[in-house]
């Protein structure tokens, strides 16, 4: 499939093998940048793996193995996810990704924040406080956090703890971010915000999600796509 100008993401005859095991099968796809598209299948038909192949994920698995290529448009220019075009390190900070349980560090709220940019080089104390309160503000989270940033993070909310993620994930500027089934452990107060919060954030990025609520896809989706037996189809 060539890819249109749109294009963010495109897999060109994907599979991808556990051992012997084919978990994807020959897939060709583009997805858009600056728009949200939505994954769906039944449980373990390859979902979660497709998002991780786009920024590596799987690579110390044993026994994974990726043929094909998946081609990333960054920075402007196209590069190979399993090429030289880039180191992982700076694949996984321009291709972030959220997941299903939220997962903050067993430290403070700034602590979580700053982690991602202190692995990136970035120490400036005034800079790293600017990008704090910017990503806190896109993930919806600043006011209820602002005065207590120096608390633990595990004392906040599900929800809370959600977008604290995703605020971690966003402070380095991604261009890429894959959500894997990120409102499945909130109630639906809670993942009404995530919803509104990947609709506002796919002004900047390009957001590839897994879904099972078939509700909340047609909501927050610009193309859902079904993914069974190794193969996506349009829904």
């Amino acid at each position: 499939m060539m890819a249109n100008d749109r294009a963010k993401i495109v897999f060109k005859q994907v599979s991808f093998y556990y051992g012997s095991h084919r978990v994807l099968n020959r897939i060709d796809a583009a997805f858009d940048g600056r728009a949200v598209t939505a994954i769906m299948g039944s449980s373990g038909t390859g979902k979660t793996t497709l998002l991780g192949l786009c920024n590596r994920l799987w690579d110390d698995v044993p026994g994974a193995r990726l043929l094909g290529s998946i081609r990333l448009r960054l920075g402007g220019a196209w590069l190979d996810v399993m090429g030289d075009d880039i180191a992982k390190p700076m694949l996984r900070r321009k291709v972030a990704m959220v997941f299903q349980e939220p997962n903050p560090l067993p430290m403070s709220i700034a602590k979580n924040m700053a982690f991602p940019l202190k692995l990136a080089g970035i120490r400036d104390r005034q800079v790293v406080a600017h990008k704090t309160e910017q990503a806190l503000k896109q993930a919806f989270l600043w006011q209820e956090v602002k005065d207590r940033l120096g608390k633990s993070a595990l004392e906040l909310s599900g929800g809370q703890k959600q977008r604290l993620c995703i605020a971690r994930a966003l402070v380095l500027e991604p261009e890429i971010l894959l959500c894997d089934e990120p409102t499945s452990s909130l109630d639906e107060k809670a993942a009404g915000v995530i919803e509104r919060l990947l609709l506002q954030l796919k002004e900047r990025c390009t957001v590839l999600m897994v879904s099972h609520a078939g509700d909340q896809v047609k909501r927050i989706a610009d193309r859902m796509l079904r993914l069974e037996a190794g193969r996506l189809c349009a829904l």
